[in-house]
């Protein structure tokens, strides 16, 4: 088999990754607490590694979830409250529906939403964030940006956007799924208010593990309240502290992600990014010399940074029907749909089928990619 479905989830896994999670499962709990090995410092490690890894210098302020979509809508339902009820919230047409879901979904909270728009080839651009919130119907109070796209692979700047949603009184919430371990990502330099990662992606962790990141604790909320461990004669918090880790945590995933995150660390992000990004171009480069082939996303003369993410159509043939035909003739796994991000697919054009998606990882090698494209040109011949 071979796999070009990393933006779903990455796989293979460094190997250290299973050695961690075996070694956890395995360790007897410790004391009197409720994980194996040493809890605490199983969750403080990582919180300082992700921390080293995302630009984020108080790591206290990062808290773990199940992935993705349960931190953002942590991060959602937690920031709206804090901001006051019947906020403005902006998207752009990017986002994946672990975002647009909480905040269409959410009218006790949310007022309005409104999108910004992408170009044809999924660029937000600080023209479109600027002119959307100066046209908003009411003050925006939560501003949230995908920074990577599961669809195109365009990574957005974030530093300047992030800056012109402060400068109209936003909190700037950062969507890092896909970027998180592969693209650079400085938390602090962009001065983001929330971030939200998942780990069985680029960081290489095991499913089920992820987070969240918040810079100012007094903007939020938390989501989910119950048994910590710490103070149990606490029932209602008043002015005390919140706690953002209520119940058991998931210690031999997160010391899986740990392994995952030092994987991602000695690499180097930047080296894994241009790895990825070769790989993609290469695609790119051959794919663009077919008529039947339309491709999505950045233009391939690299104008835009993109991550290993692509997507494509050929002529003649639905999305699924290509993925089922690499699939079952050469082994060859990606995904085909709207993947999750239904607003993007009206400025592609593609809303009614989707796209075939093809996602590498630093795991995806040459021959990998060179077996894609015979293969491509094989199914094209036969249209012919």
């Amino acid at each position: 088999m071979i796999y070009l479905n990393n933006a779903a989830t990455t796989w293979p896994k460094p190997p250290a990754v299973g050695e961690a999670l075996m070694s956890a499962l395995a360790a007897p709990p410790e004391g009197q607490g409720r994980g194996g090995l040493n809890a605490a410092y199983t969750l403080s490690s990582c919180r300082a590694a992700l921390g080293r890894l995302l630009g984020i210098a108080d790591s206290g302020n990062i808290f773990f979830a199940s992935g993705a979509t349960d931190a953002l809508n942590r991060l959602l339902y937690g920031l709206l409250p804090a901001r006051g009820d019947g906020a403005c919230v902006v998207v752009t047409q990017t986002e994946h529906n672990s975002v647009l879901r909480p905040v269409y979904n959410n009218p006790h909270l949310v007022k309005s939403v409104s999108v910004v728009p992408c170009d044809s080839r999924g660029v937000v651009t600080p023209e479109a964030v600027e002119h959307t919130l100066r046209q908003a119907s009411s003050p925006c109070r939560l501003f949230i940006l995908n920074h990577c796209s599961n669809v195109t692979g365009v990574v957005q700047d974030a530093k300047t956007i992030g800056e012109i949603a402060r400068r109209h009184g936003c909190l700037f919430v950062l969507d890092a799924s896909q970027s998180a371990g592969c693209v650079p990502v400085d938390a602090d330099g962009w001065q983001v208010d929330a971030i939200a990662f998942t780990g069985h992606k680029a960081l290489f962790g095991p499913q089920g593990t992820g987070g969240y990141y918040v810079r100012d604790l007094s903007t939020f909320r938390p989501l989910l309240f119950g048994g910590t461990g710490r103070d149990s004669s606490v029932i209602g918090y008043g002015t005390d502290p919140y706690e953002y880790e209520p119940g058991t945590q998931n210690v031999p995933g997160i010391a899986a992600l740990k392994a995952g995150v030092d994987y991602v660390a000695q690499r180097g992000v930047v080296d894994i990014m241009i790895k990825e990004q070769a790989l993609t171009d290469l695609i790119v480069n051959d794919l663009s010399q077919y008529s039947e082939v339309t491709l999505y996303g950045g233009a391939p003369d690299g104008d835009r940074p993109r991550s290993g993410v692509l997507s494509f159509n050929v002529r003649g043939l639905s999305p699924s029907d290509v993925a089922y035909i690499l699939y079952n003739t050469y082994g060859i796994v990606l995904r085909s749909g709207l993947h999750c991000s239904p607003l993007i697919h009206k400025v592609l054009g593609t809303v009614g089928r989707g796209t075939v998606r093809l996602s590498v990882s630093d795991m995806t090698t040459d021959d990998d990619i060179n077996t894609f494209l015979g293969a491509m040109h094989e199914l094209i011949r036969g249209l012919r």
